[in-house]
């Protein structure tokens, strides 16, 4: 593998929402338990600059939802030597709100988006109350906003960002979720994003409450491990468990940032 495909991948939590076992699976156990969510953004960087995966919730969407901001996503940013307002490249693995906020965040990006995920989250399917519920209308109508600057760049399926980076449409979650495998100095990681919400998920075959089609999620699963090569290597969206699992950058950014791209702890 050429060096200069190899990247460093930042977890960087912004927000948490504090909830119960039996709101993360369709099929709860009987015996209930406290299972928080997590929620990030992650930076990859390596030769061809810095990549922003996801770009989170405001301090209002929380309100309103009843989440907690942990610490601003621009401060997380900065923590890990990244400059928001030159970043030129932002991949968006779908459409919820809790993936596609802040768009004033990230000024000179330009946006990577499945053709499907735009289409689903503007068409017929928003009429109805269910599908709409992990949407947001201004974050839609502002990814359309950038579509007519010219900031949105469509893949269909599979597609390579940039040396080592690519993205590869899973579906099941959200019509048009996209996932994201970056190769780095132990193999390839993929940032499974909605496509798997916890570890729990992939390793049980399990699924999160919210869906469009329940058998791509499942097939999902398939389509990660095979992308990752290793189960360990696959990165999920929401577990808290990732901020144990791997090392921070520096002792004081732990339980804030950590680095992806290394082995798990010992």
């Amino acid at each position: 593998m050429p060096a200069d495909s190899n990247h460093e991948i930042y977890a960087i939590r912004y927000a948490r929402h504090d909830r119960s076992a039996k709101e993360n699976f369709i099929d709860t156990d009987v015996h209930d338990f406290l299972q928080p969510l997590d929620y990030f953004v992650w930076a990859i960087v390596g030769a061809s600059g810095a990549f922003i995966v996801d770009t989170g919730f405001d301090t209002a969407t929380a309100n309103r939802r009843g989440r907690i901001i942990t610490r601003p996503i621009r401060d997380g940013l900065q923590a890990a030597g990244i400059d928001a307002n030159k970043i030129t490249n932002v991949i968006v693995t779908h459409l919820h709100y809790d993936h596609c906020g802040n768009y004033e965040l990230f000024p000179q990006a330009t946006y990577h988006l499945q053709d499907c995920e735009m289409a689903y989250a503007t068409g017929r399917c928003m009429c109805e109350a269910h599908y709409r519920i992990p949407f947001e209308a201004d974050d839609v109508v502002d990814m359309v906003r950038k579509v007519f600057a010219g900031r949105v760049t469509f893949h269909e399926g599979e597609s390579r960002i940039a040396p080592g980076i690519s993205v590869h449409k899973i579906g099941g979650h959200s019509k048009g979720l996209q996932c994201v495998r970056v190769d780095t100095r132990r193999g390839p990681v993929v940032l499974a994003s909605d496509a798997t919400h916890l570890y729990q998920h992939v390793a049980e075959g399990r699924v999160y409450p919210i869906y469009y089609d329940i058998p791509a999620v499942l097939a999902g699963y398939a389509k990660l491990k095979k992308l990752a090569g290793d189960i360990h290597h696959i990165i999920p969206g929401h577990d808290p468990k990732v901020l144990d699992l791997y090392p921070a950058p520096r002792s004081e950014l732990k339980g804030w940032i950590a680095r992806v791209d290394v082995a798990e702890n010992a």
